[in-house]
């Protein structure tokens, strides 16, 4: 497919001029009640819901005046004000309202909205409630002043403030020492990506003398190879880290001590996405260098399995969301790294990805509240009729993302797959591995979860959530069916002008035909179902501990593929050994040097102070003794 010249924005006007409402209302509401305190505490959460819910209504009234218009007036800028001037340098904040960053606020508002309402009785009994949906606020309010920027240095403020947000949310419970560890744990692993993306925004400034998305696209073509390499690189780390990719994708595990509402937010509609959102939007850069390019392919396929193969080996049900959830952000990252023939489905996989992740991080969230807040799968079982909502949404959930025929990952994951092999038989391969794994291990989550014997723990009563909680669980179970059938046919010529691509070479993405690989693919996912039912299926007895094995595939599962242990031997003991190096030089160097200065100063001082002692004898003493000696030095001057 050819790439187009990249045409700027078309100005705002009428209801775009007010597209800024979109991040300034969560953000003012966030503003409101972290600092009204705790006369705030009886109407905060509903304020709180309120916010992403406006944000929503006024992203629909957007997407349908987009639809509206002719394709070449789709992208339509709304300047704001002139941020940074000096020299030659002339940087604007504005917003870039187009078909991918309007899809972007459907998905960030709408399920957030969802999520925010869920929370209501999630977080009903916690005396910080209202504090919590101020930080649920701050992190809607920068993932969409993310996707909304219409330069990457305003991108870099809401990248930042999503940052932010995700730490002050995964380590909420502060109390718990787990908690903190692992917001801090977060915070610290996306100061890395962060480190990338600066550079890389250093390096548009240097070239282009802009960071705005129209002008970097524009002037890509005329880069050296070198620097689109390097600059692809620099926002492939920055990816990694907010995406949960190989080797940056450690936090992502550790986030699940937040509560369960954070875990969905950041899964399906914030945090991961951004990296995806990022090479997408990015799409020229990556174009003029192979190696970038192929670096995101093989971080994504990588990952996919990485996360699959954590996913086989735990028992915390959020945890196996987690490592699906890397797995499934890699199959995103695979579609971006194959070009323009991928895009359009990464963006799709991100959209039904964000509806059925949702409905399985709250449906476990649902199911904790009923276990009295268990998390490990080995002390449920039988909880289908016990929680019977819960139980038929999250099977919507699980049906979509093992791609089931006609539920919503069947139509966006199997596309991502066909594009793989025409990147190369390996790639695909991989991904189709990829398929037949997660189809195993959610369906020991779901075996193990909600069918078979009961586990339960002595005192525990499981009971199916309020009906503030069920009802988000109703409507993401509903996308999680049709999602896929819903978008399918019109996103990839909705998303291609987005991407430069040619009207005429825009590319539906159509109903999945027949192919080899197709079926290949659907018995692959067949045979994962069945080898879990043959080895947790309901008759199976299923230990109340987790057996100790030696096999090294599943402790390497179980101790998240030794990230951590990689970590601290290759980044942190080095780190403290360098830090106690400088240690022992400003202690036995530097300070001993100043501080022996001073000591040697201070005994001068002391020896000459000893003449002082106010006798006058002494005084005269030192008079005669120092007229004698200048009289001998004039005379034997005048002997000389």
């Amino acid at each position: 497919m050819n790439l187009l010249e990249v045409v700027a924005p078309v100005p705002a006007e009428g209801l775009f001029a007010y597209a800024w409402l979109l991040i300034a209302i969560p953000a003012v509401s966030a503003a409101v009640l972290l600092v009204v305190g705790k006369a705030g505490d009886a109407w905060g959460h509903l304020l709180g819901t309120l916010a992403p819910l406006a944000s929503f209504a006024i992203g629909v009234i957007l997407f349908v005046q987009l639809l509206g218009r002719e394709e070449s007036a789709r992208a339509v800028g709304v300047p704001l004000y002139d941020w940074i001037s000096i020299g030659g340098w002339s940087i604007s904040a504005g917003l870039l309202v187009d078909q991918l960053s309007i899809l972007f606020v459907l998905l960030i508002a709408g399920v957030g909205g969802l999520i925010h309402i869920y929370s209501i009785g999630y977080m009903a009994h916690d005396e910080r409630r209202r504090r919590f949906f101020g930080f649920m606020n701050l992190f809607v309010a920068s993932m969409l002043l993310l996707v909304l920027a219409d330069n990457y240095l305003v991108l870099f403020v809401g990248w930042e403030g999503v940052g932010l947000a995700s730490y002050l949310l995964i380590g909420f419970w502060q109390n718990k020492p787990v908690a903190a560890v692992a917001g801090n744990k977060a915070f610290v692993v996306n100061r890395v990506g962060d480190l990338g993306m600066s550079i890389a925004i250093m390096l548009m400034l240097a070239a282009f003398g802009s960071s705005a998305f129209v002008d970097v696209n524009a002037g890509a073509a005329q880069m050296p190879l070198a620097m689109a390499t390097a600059m692809g690189l620099l926002l492939l780390l920055g990816a990694c880290a907010k995406s949960a990719q190989v080797p940056l994708q450690s936090w992502l595990l550790d986030a699940m001590e937040g509560p369960t509402p954070v875990s969905a937010l950041i899964h399906a509609a914030t945090m991961v996405t951004a990296g995806v959102y990022l090479v997408a939007r990015s799409f020229e850069v990556f174009a003029q260098s192979q190696a970038a390019a192929t670096a995101v392919v093989v971080v994504g396929t990588v990952t996919l399995l990485a996360g699959a193969w954590i996913g086989c080996a735990k028992d915390d049900i959020k945890r196996v969301l987690a490592g699906s959830t890397m797995s499934q952000i890699g199959y995103m990252m695979l579609a971006v790294g194959i070009g323009p023939a991928g895009y359009a489905f990464a963006i799709f996989h991100l959209l039904t990805h964000g509806f059925f992740k949702a409905n399985m991080f709250l449906g476990a969230g649902s199911v904790m509240h009923g276990m009295d807040d268990e998390v490990n799968m080995r002390r449920y079982g039988a909880l289908a009729r016990a929680m019977p909502i819960t139980f038929v949404t999250f099977a919507a959930g699980y049906l979509a993302i093992i791609g089931f025929p006609f539920f919503a990952g069947f139509y966006s994951k199997d596309h991502i797959i066909e594009a793989g092999f025409e990147r190369g038989a390996l790639i695909g391969v991989l991904a189709m591995i990829g398929a037949g794994v997660t189809a195993f291990y959610m369906t020991r989550l779901m075996l193990m979860t909600f069918l078979g014997r009961k586990r339960w723990s002595p005192g525990v009563h499981p009971h199916e959530s309020p009906v503030v909680m069920t009802i988000p669980l109703i409507v993401l179970g509903i996308l999680s069916l049709g999602g896929g059938l819903l978008l399918n046919d019109w996103i990839g010529g909705w998303l291609d002008p987005a991407f430069g691509v040619a009207a005429s070479e825009a590319h539906a993405t159509g109903l999945l035909q027949v192919t080899p690989v197709a079926v290949v693919t659907l018995l692959l996912v067949a045979a994962g179902v069945a080898i879990a039912f043959v080895v947790f299926g309901p008759r199976k007895e299923i230990p109340l501990t987790a057996p100790q094995t030696r096999s090294p595939f599943t402790l390497a599962g179980r101790r998240d593929l030794y990230g951590d242990a990689f970590n601290e031997a290759v980044f942190m003991r080095p780190g403290q050994q360098l830090t106690d190096g400088l240690t022992l030089l400003e202690d036995d160097g530097i300070d001993a040097g100043v501080n022996g200065t001073g000591s040697v100063i201070a005994a001068i001082s002391g020896q000459i102070r000893r003449l002082q002692n106010g006798f006058v004898r002494s005084y005269a003493l030192t008079m005669v003794i120092g007229a004698v000696a200048v009289g001998a030095v004039i005379a034997l001057g005048r002997l000389g």
